[in-house]
């Protein structure tokens, strides 16, 4: 699994500018988060899709960076969030982004970007 980080201009529309690209060639969103920070905004998104994405993102001239997912299926309750970041933390790797990708009974699933794909799913594979 793939996500894609967009610099947004932060400017009114810009976000329905990279919605319709994607709409305009069926790319549906997994997940998706827009921060703005400082006058500076971001749109880190999963597509069911990367290659829909991608197409979508370059007949629109958008520029985007690509990341490997990692997704984890803990327990919902305190402490888990914890756990898991803390053992990422211990093992030198840093996170660029995090989304909770679904909520069943008692489980929730977390989506991790970080800035050692390779090392994160090892530390992953624990839980």
């Amino acid at each position: 699994m793939k996500d894609c980080s967009i610099q947004l201009t932060h400017h009114p529309g810009d976000l329905a500018r990279v919605a319709e690209a994607l709409a305009r060639f069926g790319a549906n969103i997994r997940a998706l988060a827009v921060v703005s920070v400082g006058g500076h905004a971001i749109a880190r998104i999963i597509p069911d899709d990367i290659e829909i994405a991608r197409h979508a993102f370059q007949a629109a001239n958008i520029r985007f960076e690509e990341s490997e997912v990692h997704t984890v299926l803990l327990e919902n309750s305190p402490g888990e969030l914890a756990a898991v970041t803390n053992r990422l933390g211990d093992a030198g790797i840093n996170l660029e982004a995090l989304y909770v990708t679904g909520i069943t009974d008692d489980l929730i699933e977390i989506a991790i970007v970080c800035d050692n794909p390779k090392k994160a799913k090892k530390v992953l594979e624990e839980f």
